[in-house]
């Protein structure tokens, strides 16, 4: 449950189901494994992992959902090379050229019988909203996979108007400013990685690990004018991150102090452990999330 990447959205609108009539809604797209010949299943679970379990976990205000994703894997090389061989024995059994209408059909045909031998990929991508400040925090690096969540949530309730946040202070400057001006905020402390990239949409990128980021090697950089796109931070001795340009927090890592906050929670209450964890979780990150805003000069209004 504790999440390693955070992609917050802000709803536009406040969010008015109760946990009841969300997870009713939600029971029209229950997790259904793939078909024979269906490429891609997606559908909801328990977030607490216990089969049967409902299918969403409330608790103050904030609501945690699951999304089962599953994907046949089908490499293009293995496609694309049963394609050649039916192509070049079209051609010469019929002594014609096979043009491109005809390679789509091929196409098609091939994964469609390559499908049911193919291999299955399952994921998971959890999420929360927060009912009290209007967000939902989804548990995605990726853009395209946090998108797939919130349309498949839009399709189940009908409307759900988000916005990705936009705010006043240009991320990429203000965190190049914190290392060419050596001002970190208080609360925060470098790691050991940064990415910085040229300007101009064909600029180079420049990855530094495992250095002082406050150095010689890393000042040459910004002094040649490229800004710093990534970051490594530790927030306030709970959780340390990656900062990026997007305002996606990536590779999360929670202190251990912070998770043995409920060691003394019965090992065999796994209600109780669910719900604890989850506060914990949640506090920490919603606190994060509203930190990470204001760094950035707040919301645009």
């Amino acid at each position: 449950m504790w999440f390693k990447n955070l992609r917050a959205y802000r709803l536009t609108t406040p969010f008015t189901m109760t946990p009841e009539q969300l997870a009713q809604t939600l029971s029209q797209r229950v997790f259904t494994p793939c078909t024979p010949a269906q490429p891609l299943s997606m559908g909801w679970v328990p977030p607490t992992g216990i089969e049967d379990g409902e299918l969403v976990h409330a608790a103050g205000g904030r609501i945690l959902l699951k999304l089962r994703r599953e994907e046949k894997l089908l490499p293009a090389s293995v496609v694309r090379e049963e394609l050649e061989e039916r192509i070049a024995t079209i051609e010469a059994d019929q002594a014609r050229k096979v043009y491109r209408k005809e390679r789509l059909s091929l196409k098609d045909e091939i994964v469609q019988d390559c499908l049911p031998r193919a291999f299955s990929r399952t994921s998971h991508i959890d999420a929360y909203i927060d009912t009290r400040t209007n967000w939902i925090l989804v548990n995605a690096a990726s853009a395209a996979r946090a998108e797939e969540f919130l349309n498949l949530l839009r399709d189940c309730i009908g409307s759900f108007p988000v916005v990705l946040p936009q705010v006043n202070n240009a991320p990429a400057a203000t965190m190049t400013g914190w290392l060419a001006h050596r001002s970190l905020p208080q609360d925060f402390e470098l790691g050991g990685e940064c990415e910085l990239r040229e300007p101009g949409e064909e600029g180079g990128v420049v990855r530094c690990r495992g250095v002082d980021l406050l150095g010689e090697e890393v000042e040459t950089h910004l002094n040649a004018g490229r800004q710093v796109v990534r970051l490594s931070l530790s927030w306030d001795e709970r959780v340390s991150l990656v900062v990026a340009e997007d305002l996606c927090l990536r590779r999360l890592k929670f202190s251990d102090e912070l998770m043995k906050e409920n060691e003394d929670l019965p090992e065999a209450d796994d209600a109780a452990r669910l719900d604890a964890d989850f506060a914990l979780m949640s506090d920490a990150l919603s606190s994060l999330q509203d930190r990470v805003i204001e760094l950035f000069g707040g919301e645009v209004e």
